[in-house]
């Protein structure tokens, strides 16, 4: 069992990506993951702004990126770009802040001319954090992901039954890279 950190870089509180997210954790959690949901919005704005990672709460986060066997991270895509939420939490992080981690990027956004920004805006900054393997990312538009009358999330069928085969390359990785600790 691996330990999961799952980031928001939504500064929403109605967010689709936090809502896409935490869909993902329910699915990690069935396959014995122990899933931290974060969401970046939580942390205090002055703190973050101004890098204090004295401060409780940002040394928490840096605290839950030290302990997690791997991370999935979701943002929002504006300007085909990853949010500047995020990106102001990952400048706060240490510079190897995911090293050893598997990865798992998602990104969600109004127009398929964003699907990219995974590979070519969140990527190499996830790489240059020292990553140890970044699984295949996925973008899922915003109208694919809806709210059920029991306030429960729903994808769109197609974006589901794309989005199973990556979730589950991301929960085997993390299992192939437990697997020598299981076996010492």
């Amino acid at each position: 069992m691996a330990t999961v950190l799952s980031v928001s870089g939504s500064p929403s509180a109605t967010s689709r990506t936090t809502r896409l997210l935490r869909h993902v954790d329910a699915r990690l959690t069935a396959y014995g993951h122990r899933v931290i949901p974060f969401e970046v919005r939580s942390l205090p704005a002055e703190a973050l702004l101004a890098g204090d990672v004295s401060h409780p709460e940002l040394a928490r986060a840096i605290e839950l990126f030290a302990q997690a066997d791997g991370v999935v991270i979701g943002t929002p895509v504006y300007k085909a770009a990853y949010s500047g939420l995020l990106k102001t939490l990952l400048d706060v992080l240490p510079q190897y802040a995911l090293r050893g981690r598997t990865v798992l990027p998602l990104a969600t956004g109004g127009s398929t001319a964003h699907v990219l920004a995974v590979d070519y805006a969140l990527r190499p900054v996830l790489s240059a954090m020292g990553a140890g393997h970044i699984t295949q990312g996925w973008f899922v538009l915003d109208r694919h992901i809806s709210v059920r009358d029991d306030g429960s999330t729903e994808l769109e069928r197609e974006t589901e039954a794309l989005l199973t085969p990556v979730v589950e390359a991301f929960a085997a990785a993390l299992e192939r890279r437990a697997a020598p600790a299981l076996a010492a």
